[in-house]
C-alpha cells in the first residue's frame, strides 16, 4: 500500500541518506519523460519542504529543460536492502547554476565535485511511500569515479566552451549553460 505524506520525515530522511543512489524523473509538456539514475554524495535535504542535489556535466541538460518549460519533478529512492521500501518526492523545481545569486547559498550544502554544472533546488509538494517488495536486493560495492575523473582531467575553457554549445534538450527546449568550470575535489 502507498502512503502520502505533505513533508519528509525523519524516518524518510534517514532511508534516503542510507541509498547511494536515487533516480529522477522530469517531462515537459511534449516530447520525452527523462529518467536518469544519480550517484555521489549529491542529495541534500534542506528542510522537511525542500530538497536539492548537484548535478554534474554529462550526456545532456533534459532535467534543467524540462524543469525550465514545466517545473515538475519526481525523485525516487529504492531501499535495496532492508526493510524493502521504495519513496518518492514529487515537486517542483529549478535549475541554479554558479552565475546565480542564490548560487553560494545553495552550494554550501554540497562538496562541490569536478564538473558541477548546476544545483537543482526542489520545493516537495508530497511524499510517498511504498512497500517496495518487487525490487531485489543488491549490494552496493563502490561509486564509480569515471566521471568525476574525466572532469578532474577537463581543460577548464574547453568544458566551459562545451557546456555553453547546450542550450537546447534532446527534443530542442532551452537551457541555460553555466558559465564557469568547477573543479571541485580532484582528491579521486
Amino acid at each position: 500500500m502507498a502512503d502520502f505524506f505533505d513533508t519528509l520525515t525523519n524516518k524518510h530522511a534517514a532511508m534516503i541518506e542510507a541509498q547511494p543512489v536515487f533516480f529522477v524523473a522530469t517531462a515537459a509538456q511534449d516530447g520525452r519523460i527523462n529518467l536518469s539514475p544519480k550517484g555521489y554524495d549529491a542529495f541534500s535535504i534542506l528542510s522537511p519542504t525542500r530538497v536539492a542535489y548537484l548535478d554534474l556535466g554529462g550526456s545532456g541538460n533534459e532535467t534543467h529543460a524540462h524543469l525550465a518549460a514545466d517545473g515538475r519533478i519526481t525523485i525516487m529512492f529504492c531501499n535495496f536492502d532492508r526493510p524493502a521500501l521504495i519513496l518518492r518526492i514529487y515537486g517542483r523545481g529549478r535549475a541554479v547554476l554558479p552565475q546565480d545569486a542564490e548560487w553560494n547559498a545553495l552550494a554550501q550544502f554540497f562538496t562541490l565535485l569536478p564538473g558541477t554544472r548546476q544545483i537543482f533546488d526542489i520545493s516537495v509538494e508530497s511524499v510517498q511511500t511504498s512497500c517496495g517488495w518487487g525490487v531485489p536486493f543488491m549490494d552496493y560495492r563502490e561509486e564509480r569515479p569515471t566521471l568525476k575523473k574525466a572532469h578532474a582531467q577537463s581543460d577548464p575553457a574547453q568544458w566551459e566552451a562545451k557546456m555553453a554549445q547546450r542550450t537546447t534538450s534532446i527534443d530542442g527546449l532551452p537551457t541555460r549553460a553555466t558559465d564557469r568550470f568547477i573543479a571541485g575535489n580532484t582528491a579521486d
